[in-house]
């Protein structure tokens, strides 16, 4: 008795678990059948559970012919379940070690000892795992206290499960469980053994609520006091065909997914309630009859079926004898055409632009229609009007888009002014004479203020390479940044350097040198 306390604080504590127990499917099973105790396990000097020895059954298990086990054990979540199970057997088969002879091991009867025994299990499942619908097996821990006689001790349990679930709610269980005692001295009457016991019987599953009965239980059915069907997640479809009711607009009748559930005689996509003609193909704007001329009018009601008219003349057109879409009846020269906003009746346009005088901002001169009958304005002359010329306020040419053209004499003194662009030696920056030059580089890139340049480093080849591939860089980079400064648009303006490799004259000479010391400005077109 003296390991009772930790019993009970065992006990509590796996009551506190089903505190927090989760429904599911089933929660609740309930297990019975026959359980064998085989006391060899810790008689041999070796405590490991050793739990199938059938070849020994008949010589060391303790069986009782008859349902010697009960277990009740509820659905906690995540494959886990908790359980209390009680067994009672006969102790006629008692292992013993033989002193001085390790491993040797006698068996014998201790009076036909009364077992009982008590046992809190926690059991995880492996069966969602598998994603099997009827191989379960189960790994459990827990405690119990056991009977023997007249001894008692309490006992920490680990064990292995098997269960065949023949149908939904019932299953062959097979379990064996070590059960490590606190008081193992092994002598019967007195002492509680080491030992496994095993368990075989049958287990019911039950708990779950169904109240339609539809065989979709209440947690996952949609429609928990309607029978319905599997697909539809427990909700009922009445006209089977294939909507459930709580989207079916005609649950009486079967229809198509497209028509919410309802039918359509004559497959015009207007479901029977709300077609006048069922058996005909037609259009929504008729409520289901066909209108073969599309004049709005229903052939059933059209007198001239076949032929475009006016709702108000039975379907047929009323005459237009100046065919400008104003009947004869409306129309106040019916002889003219005319517009339909003045009765039939042409509106005057003194300057023949296409813009009636009464629309023409501009009736006495030709304009564009787009702008009211006024000509659009053009700044600078250059027969691009503004609204369609990029320099506004420059003359340049159609083909550009109403700006100038950048031309070759241009890029020549953009070129010279490259070449008297003078640094400080080894440097990127300028010496203060070439600033003068820079400025009117930039009032000339001003002018074509939508042309795009190239400005492109050279050096002579003193010095190594890489350090003059760098200053060609650094160089082109500083004119680009001293003419973004100064107003010209940075995306306008790229720059790269080519160091040393593309001279233009002889490295040989201070002039040649001077000559090959250049940025150089091209066109990107």
């Amino acid at each position: 008795m003296k390991h009772l306390n930790k019993l009970f604080a065992a006990a509590l504590l796996f009551a506190g678990l089903t505190s927090q127990a989760q429904d599911s499917n089933n929660p609740w099973a309930v297990s019975f059948g026959v359980n064998g105790v085989d006391t060899k396990v810790s008689a041999v000097g070796n405590d490991s559970p050793k739990f199938i020895q059938l070849i020994n059954v008949e010589k060391n298990w303790n069986i009782l012919p008859s349902v010697s086990y009960l277990n009740v054990s509820r659905y906690v979540g995540d494959g886990f379940s908790f359980g209390l199970t009680g067994s009672v057997n006969r102790i006629d088969k008692w292992v013993t070690r033989v002193p001085g002879t390790e491993g040797t091991d006698v068996v014998s009867n201790p009076g036909n000892l009364s077992y009982y025994a008590f046992d809190a299990v926690v059991k995880y499942s492996f069966m969602d795992l598998l994603k099997s619908k009827w191989l379960d097996p189960s790994i459990n821990i827990g405690g119990g206290y056991n009977f023997i006689g007249d001894a008692s001790a309490g006992t920490v349990n680990g064990g292995l499960g098997l269960t065949f679930w023949l149908t939904e709610g019932v299953g062959l269980q097979f379990q064996s469980t070590y059960k490590h005692s606190f008081d193992d001295n092994r002598t019967p009457n007195a002492d509680i053994p080491t030992h496994i016991q095993h368990f075989a019987g049958l287990t019911f599953k039950f708990g779950g609520k169904d109240t339609d009965g539809d065989g979709i239980y209440d947690k996952d059915d949609a429609c928990p006091e309607v029978a319905g069907l599997p697909e539809f997640k427990g909700c009922p479809d009445t006209d089977k065909d294939g909507i459930q009711d709580s989207e079916d607009a005609c649950i009486d009748e079967p229809g198509t997914k497209e028509l919410n559930g309802c039918p359509d005689n004559d497959g015009d996509g207007i479901i029977n309630k709300e077609d006048s003609c069922i058996d005909e193909k037609g259009t929504k704007m008729m409520n289901g009859c066909p209108d073969a001329d599309g004049d709005g009018v229903a052939d059933k009601d059209d007198k001239c079926p076949t032929v475009a008219g006016a709702k108000d003349n039975a379907g047929c057109p009323w005459p237009d004898t100046d065919g400008d879409g104003v009947a004869d009846k409306d129309d106040k020269c019916p002889t003219v055409a005319g517009a339909k906003d003045n009765a039939g009746c042409p509106w005057p346009d003194t300057d023949g632009d296409g813009v009636a005088d009464k629309d023409d901002k501009c009736p006495t001169v030709a304009g564009a229609k787009d702008n009211a009958g006024c000509p659009w304005p053009d700044t600078d002359g250059d027969g691009v009007a503004d609204k369609d010329d990029k320099c506004p306020t420059v003359a340049g040419t159609v083909a550009n888009n109403g700006c100038p053209e950048v031309s070759d004499d241009t890029m020549k003194k953009l070129n010279d002014y490259g070449k008297t662009i003078l640094f400080n030696s080894g440097k990127a920056s300028f010496q203060k004479q070439t600033i003068p030059v820079l400025q009117a580089m930039a009032a000339i890139l001003k002018e074509y203020p939508t042309a795009k340049f190239s400005l492109e480093g050279h050096t002579d080849s003193d010095g190594k390479d890489a350090m003059n591939q760098k200053l060609s860089e650094d160089r082109a980079a500083a004119v680009k940044n001293f003419l973004v400064e100064n107003g010209i648009d940075a995306s306008r303006l790229s720059s790269k350097g080519f160091g040393e490799s593309m001279p233009v004259d002889s490295n040989k000479t201070s002039k040649g040198k001077a000559n090959n010391r250049r940025v150089e400005v091209k066109l990107v077109k």
